[in-house]
């Protein structure tokens, strides 16, 4: 019998190795396609400042830079966190993604502030733009090369529950209305001969790409500080629970966390201390699997208590100690 487990136990564990590392090989791709992206973007937008002298168009590359740097950045954590658990990582590697998310975050933040700092000196040192129309088709390209990729990058995101890819994909959503902003910009520039709209509107994307990192440094320290899971999925296992409590079996002291694609369920299942070990244990376990049915990916832990014995509900407080 003990034979029979142990190779259970193994083969269990070599099916969850197989499953992450199709989960690893997977998301990859999209890592290494907007890795490609940005080099491709970055190449055509510095193409078209060199063209053009347009300050917003050199705001437009260098969040290139940024989206290059964070894609190198995604490939990396998304590797880490596929890795299963081991004895210094018990519960797996998977906030690795949020470190990916916020370090994206951080960059973005260091690109606005390049951005500002070479508005300001346009501003004050103004100059005519040259081959404006080769240099906006150009940027037009390239953005809707990001657009392409943003919208893939959100949708594996979504797919796979990787915060990384859906990180990925809204900053280069936000690259490409950061582009649009440049391009209307640059547009009444022709025809106004307005040249301090260059940098006003470099003035503009920097503030976009402010608010965009302040959100994903705020996912990422969600993330980082254990943030319960989605409503949608709290809702889920709240109906579960209704649904099987009883005179004879209650719950409390629930408990749920995210931690990237996994998610982590604790509660207390009380029942009649007259019940065997071997029934509690079939109640629970019955619970856990439900469960995980309905939150796929989740780990459950449930602590069997007697539903008579009053010491029993002095343990629903958030911290016991």
């Amino acid at each position: 019998m003990g034979r029979w487990r142990s190779t259970t136990s193994i083969c269990g564990i070599a099916t969850d190795l197989r499953v992450r590392h199709r989960r690893a090989v997977n998301l990859a791709r999209f890592a290494w396609l907007s890795i490609a992206a940005a080099i491709v973007t970055i190449a055509l937008k510095a193409v078209a400042y060199a063209l053009t002298g347009s300050v917003g168009l050199l705001s437009d590359a260098l969040e290139g830079l940024v989206n290059l740097a964070a894609a190198v950045l995604a490939l990396g954590m998304l590797t880490i966190a596929a890795r299963p658990p081991d004895d210094d990582h018990e519960h797996g590697h998977g906030k690795a993604e949020y470190f990916s998310s916020g370090a994206e975050g951080a960059l973005i933040m260091v690109a606005a502030a390049g951005i500002v700092w070479t508005a300001i000196d346009r501003l004050i040192h103004p100059r005519a733009l040259d081959a404006l129309g080769l240099g906006l088709a150009i940027s037009m390209l390239a953005s809707v090369i990001n657009l392409v990729v943003g919208q893939i990058l959100i949708r594996a995101g979504k797919t796979h529950d990787s915060v990384t890819l859906n990180a990925d994909g809204q900053h280069l959503m936000t690259d490409v209305w950061t582009s649009v902003g440049v391009l209307v910009g640059l547009g009444l520039v022709t025809l106004t001969g307005w040249e301090w709209l260059d940098p006003v509107v470099a003035f503009v994307v920097a503030a976009n790409i402010v608010w965009t990192g302040g959100h994903l440094l705020r996912d990422a320290a969600a993330g980082l500080l254990d943030a319960v899971l989605p409503q949608n999925e709290r809702d889920a296992l709240a109906a579960i629970l209704e649904r099987r409590s009883s005179p004879t079996l209650q719950f409390h002291a629930v408990r749920t966390r995210r931690a990237a694609a996994r998610r982590f369920v604790s509660l207390h299942v009380l029942v009649p201390g007259s019940i065997s070990v071997t029934e509690g244990h079939r109640i629970s376990e019955a619970i856990e699997q439900e469960i995980r049915d309905a939150i796929p990916g989740c780990n459950v832990a449930t602590h069997i208590e007697p539903i008579e014995e009053e010491i029993s509900y002095a343990d629903q407080s958030l911290d016991r100690a």
